[in-house]
Formats: structure tokens, sequence, C-alpha cells
């Protein structure tokens, strides 16, 4: 038994990859978003269970990128960013890595020459999302570029939505979309026939999914629905939370009335308490605007957070049950009995979103697939 631990859970992620591969048109990549630790549930652990149901990985960066390449022999899309000095080793590990810029094109063609192999590369559109990305204005001079490196393999097109996920408005979702389609047309009669192409992640396959060759799905994949509209329109789906986040009472004990607890003195009791001390805080992920607000589950019972969230515990209220004794096991994040406590509950509490909740949990904490 671990102190405190992540648990994967096998069949939720199984259900969630295949009920979303059922809204993917026929003949569409799959590739399983894993960044990010895969938002927190363990990069390798995830990867392993959904090796077999997937085309692919996408990750952000060359770290990720070596923490995965042992765990699969499948495509890796490295969108993030990759300094010069890692290109000849990201492209050794097979990785097909985004471009937006004419600098990197010498560094990538010089890692294919070494390797003797010819590299692959998606190119990066800015379609009104003023990210990462070549701008329509500048894509004459990227593609005048490329075609002075055929060594390099041009594998795709790509772009991300901006403005998908928490509106019913697709106005800027179609302007973006018409951007795209033309900035794709010009690069593919400038000599990129073949070139694919690919927009949505889990949102927009939700929403107008269309004409591309992958699709890159990331919070579905892991239970969690990327608004509440969409939560709403897809529960046919039924998506379930692959994450459960576990501790163990570290010490049970009675204060008396009037006494503070934790930092700040921001909570007193009111009367003689049973509290609880879970080992867990703010530098495992568990945000310190949950102070005095948040929840936990202790044998299948809510129990409020009490005074402060510290860096490494925070208290709890026992309230007068007698029954709960030390080690006793503590949900922050997941299902114990009858209860639940979700991503979107906490996000809700913190005012942020349920992909921020999953993906701060400390990767140092162990995770195992249940």
């Amino acid at each position: 038994m671990n102190l405190s631990e992540v648990q994967v859970d096998r069949s939720a992620l199984l259900h969630n990859v295949r009920a979303l591969r059922s809204l993917i048109p026929s003949g569409v990549a799959l590739i399983a978003v894993v960044k990010g630790n895969a938002y927190g549930h363990g990069m390798k652990e995830v990867a392993a269970v959904l090796d077999p149901e997937v085309d692919g990985f996408q990750v952000d960066d060359i770290e990720e990128l070596r923490g995965l390449r042992p765990n699969t022999d499948k495509r890796i899309l490295v969108l993030g960013y990759v300094l010069n000095r890692d290109v000849l080793e990201a492209v050794g590990l097979g990785a097909e890595l985004t471009i937006y810029d004419v600098e990197r094109l010498s560094a990538i063609a010089e890692a294919g020459r070494k390797l003797c192999i010819r590299p692959k590369v998606h190119l990066k559109i800015d379609a009104l999302l003023g990210r990462q990305g070549v701008t329509p204005d500048g894509l004459a001079t990227m593609l005048n570029a490329l075609s002075a490196f055929p060594q390099i393999d041009v594998v795709a097109a790509y772009a991300h939505f901006a403005n998908i996920e928490d509106t019913t408005d697709l106005v800027h979702a179609n302007a973006q979309i018409g951007v795209f389609h033309d900035c794709f047309r010009k690069a593919r009669d400038a000599g990129f026939p073949n070139l694919g192409r690919h927009l949505s992640a889990t949102s927009g396959l939700m929403t107008v999914e269309e004409g591309n060759d992958l699709v890159r799905l990331g919070i579905g994949l892991y239970g969690m629905y990327p608004s509440d509209p969409l939560a709403l329109r897809f529960q046919c789906l039924d998506l379930r939370p692959a994450m459960r986040w576990v501790s163990h009472l570290a010490q049970v004990k009675t204060l008396p009335a009037g006494h503070p607890v934790g930092y700040g003195l921001t909570f007193v009791t009111t009367r003689p308490s049973r509290v609880g001390i879970v080992p867990q805080g703010y530098a495992d992920g568990y945000d310190r605007g949950i102070s005095n607000i948040g929840e936990v589950l202790v044998r299948g019972i809510r129990r409020r957070v009490l005074g402060r969230i510290a860096m490494n515990m925070f208290a709890i209220d026992l309230g007068l049950d007698e029954d709960v004794l030390p080690e006793d096991e503590v949900v922050l994040l997941g299902s114990q009995g009858d209860e639940r406590i979700d991503a979107e509950e906490l996000a809700s509490a913190l005012g942020t979103i349920n992909y921020e909740i999953t993906t701060r949990v400390n990767p140092l904490l162990p995770r195992s697939v249940v």
C-alpha cells in the first residue's frame, strides 16, 4: 500500500477510447494525447493501456518523447518546442516534429542526413489563435523554404481551435476553418499534393470534425468532457473518469473548542472536534485555493477541509465519527462507496478547468493501473 498514489482505471480508459472512436470517421487516425504526464494520469501507464487501441501518440517535448518511446513502436507527434541541440535525438527516436519557422529546417534536414532517414514534420498554421504557428502572411516564405528541403517529409498541416469548447457560437471556429482551409490549399498547390491535415481535439471531434486525416484526442480519453455544453450533448458516450487520487490518514485526534487549525488561523473549532490529517498538499497538486471549502471522502462520507492547505498536509473534519482510524483511505479525487468527487467539482471551486486539476497532480506520486 502506498501512502498516497494515483490509481488509473484501465476499464475506464478502454471504454472512453472505444466510445470516442465511434465518433471518428472511417480511415481517420486516432492519436492519443499523453502530454502533461497524460493529463496527470501517468504517461507510461496510460500508453501501456491504450497502445493496442490507438494509431499513435502526441507529446509536447523531448523529455516526454524520451519517456514514451521505450513503451511504444507507434508514431509519436512532438508538437511542442524542441531545442536545436535535441533535434538529432528527436529524429532518431522517430518523432514527427512540428515546424513553424524557417530556421528549424536546416537542423531537421541535417539530422536526417546524419541518420540516413527522412524526417517527418507537421506544419503548424496559426489560424486566428495567436499562438505557435506560421501566420497566413508568413506562409509563402515557409513554403518556399520547405521546397528547398525535399529530404524532409511534410506529413500534414494542422492548427488548433481557439474557442470551441465553452460556447455554442461557432463563428470564430468557422473563421478559423476558413483560414486553415486557405492555407492548406496553398500548401498543397505549392508542391505538397499529398499533404495531410488535422484540426480536431476532443472538442473538435464533438463539434465540427470533417475532412481530417487524424484526430488528437486528449481530455475525453481520461473520462472528462471539454465543457458542460459538450458533456450534456454527448452524455450518451458515458465517458468515465479514469483517475482516482487516494491517500491515507496520517493522524486522527480530538481538538477542543476554540482551537486553531492550520496556518493563518483561518479556521478555529467551535466545539470539540475529531480531526484527520491528510499527508497531501499543494506540493502534490492539491490546490491551496481548496482551503476551508474543499471536501474529501473517508469511509464513503464527505469530509470538509479545515484550515489552509499546506505544502505537504491538511486537516479534515471527522465530526464525532469514532469509527475513523489512522491509515483509513482518503479519496481526494474519484469515488468511494456511493460518493464521488470529480475534477469538475474542484475546478468549479477554484475557478479553473478540469484539465488543470488532473494535470497538476504531482508526477512523483506513484501511478498504478487498476
